[in-house]
């Protein structure tokens, strides 16, 4: 059976059906809390509100607080509990990628999807505990989650990709991929739950992730050859310690001082502002479910899909400023815009200032896809895999942490000024924006950093010579 190398499908598969569910377990759980709080069933709206008291004198309120407040911290938890197992599972899978392929990468997260939707179909249908869900993330965990499928999808990305433009432009097109299909599956998953409900949901993305699976295994080739020495087994376990870590290890060991220290500012760029705009964003849902907007679960659909337009301009920005501006400026201009929408949204308090946030966010996301390839290009075609288990891993740890304090604080101000924390958002994006005007005003411009790879490659064909 022939195979191709296009891996797209799987990325767009998997992405929409982790889109589809993320939403609807907010709103599982706030469901339920409510019911628990209400000791009645949740009533939704017909119009854009949620039943939903606005009188700040009336217990009601008070309860609808509580809620909030209780929702937040569940999700926190949640998040917390997965993170563990996925960040060692993404380390490893990722980086030992450059030996034993990319396809285990994408192959085991799916697998962990489809069991966690599985699960909470069983959860839905006989009305089970939430503490289940705890149980539920960590063995999804296990199976590497998002991060180990994205930093399994872009090594594979940066494998076939051979012109330093193209790969650019190809992982920004991963990274508009993500956000046009989170965008669908966000506007479309208001009506799955109002036409069949979050049990057929659940069972309509894990139909989805089969679909990947068979998809992935049958059809898709792997961009790194095994050969039969890489499939015998370590001979001990310090043996196995050492082929798993030693990707990782040897890209910062053997590396001349420059390139290491300019591959950890870009790591830790990455790593600030990939910590704002998770913590920031993800608050969204239950902002919007709170007063004074209340929408229901189609208008927050409407929401989410508005975040399409965004990843979709971002995309159109980094192909077009590419031709024209370094990498870094594209960077800067990215974080200003998500400052931009981050100040706008904390003060946002009617259905259409709401969705005009977007306006001023429109190239928010260009900032990650860039230090994605600026890291890329650092390092060597064998190392592709290393650092990126190394951005997988920083994704994995500052999106639980972003999750954490953005919910705790959230949780501790939605009763006094609930926009707070996305000024608290907007104001942290000055330590990306410090680090890349030192980076930019010291000597390791662009042009230093697009020779050191040739140089590395000349050295070694020297001392193979």
């Amino acid at each position: 059976m022939r195979k191709v190398l296009c891996v797209e499908p799987v990325i767009f598969v998997y992405m929409f059906a982790c889109s589809l569910t993320s939403p609807l377990v907010q709103q599982f759980v706030y469901r339920r809390l409510w019911e628990e709080e209400y000791n009645s069933t949740f009533l939704s709206g017909d119009g854009n509100a949620t039943r939903c008291e606005q009188n700040k004198s009336s217990p009601a309120y008070i309860k609808q607080k509580e809620v909030q407040e209780k929702a937040s911290v569940f999700n926190m938890q949640l998040d917390l509990t997965g993170a563990v197992p996925s960040l060692i599972v993404a380390f490893v899978i990722v980086a030992n990628g450059d030996r034993q392929g990319r396809k285990r990468s994408l192959v085991l997260p799916s697998v962990g999807a489809l069991i966690a939707d599985i699960c909470l179909t069983v959860i839905s249908y006989f009305d089970l505990s939430l503490s289940i869900l705890f149980a539920v993330v960590f063995i999804s965990g296990l199976f590497g989650s998002m991060a180990t499928f994205l930093g399994g999808g872009f090594a594979f990305i940066a494998d076939v990709c051979h012109d330093e433009k193209q790969k650019t432009t190809r992982i920004a097109v991963v990274d508009l991929i993500f956000g046009v299909v989170s965008g669908l599956a966000g506007l479309s998953s208001g009506y799955f739950l109002r036409g069949i409900g979050f049990t057929w949901t659940f069972v309509t993305a894990s139909l989805l992730h089969v679909v990947n699976i068979i998809y992935i295994i049958f059809f898709l080739e792997d961009t790194v050859g095994i050969s039969e020495f890489q499939h015998q087994a370590p001979a001990s376990c310090k043996e196995l310690l050492r082929e798993t870590f030693s990707g990782v290890y040897m890209l910062f060991k053997t590396a001349p001082y420059k390139k290491r220290i300019l591959i950890i500012v870009l790591l830790f760029t990455f790593m600030t502002y990939l910590f704002t705009v998770v913590g920031g964003s993800s608050l969204f849902t239950l902002y919007e479910l709170d007063e004074p907007l209340c929408w229901n679960e189609v208008y927050i659909g409407y929401g989410a899909a508005a975040f399409t337009s965004v990843s979709l301009t971002s995309f159109l920005g980094v192909y077009l400023f590419s031709k024209c501006l370094k990498d870094i400026y594209i960077v800067f201009i990215g974080i200003f815009s998500y400052i931009g929408g981050m100040v706008m949204a904390a003060f946002a308090k009617t259905t259409l200032l709401m969705f005009l946030v977007r306006v001023p966010s429109l190239l928010c996301f260009m900032p990650i896809p860039v230090l994605r390839s600026m890291l890329s290009k650092v390092v060597l075609a064998g190392e592709q895999g290393a650092v990126f288990a190394c951005i997988a891993c920083l994704e994995v740890v500052t999106s639980t942490i972003a999750l954490s304090v953005f919910n705790i604080l959230y949780a501790a101000t939605v009763a006094w000024f609930s926009g707070f924390s996305f000024l608290l958002s907007a104001g942290l994006c000055l330590i990306p924006l410090a680090v890349l005007c030192w980076l930019l005003c010291t000597s390791w411009n662009g042009e230093e950093l697009a020779l050191l790879v040739p140089e590395e490659v000349s050295s070694i064909e020297s001392v193979e010579s």
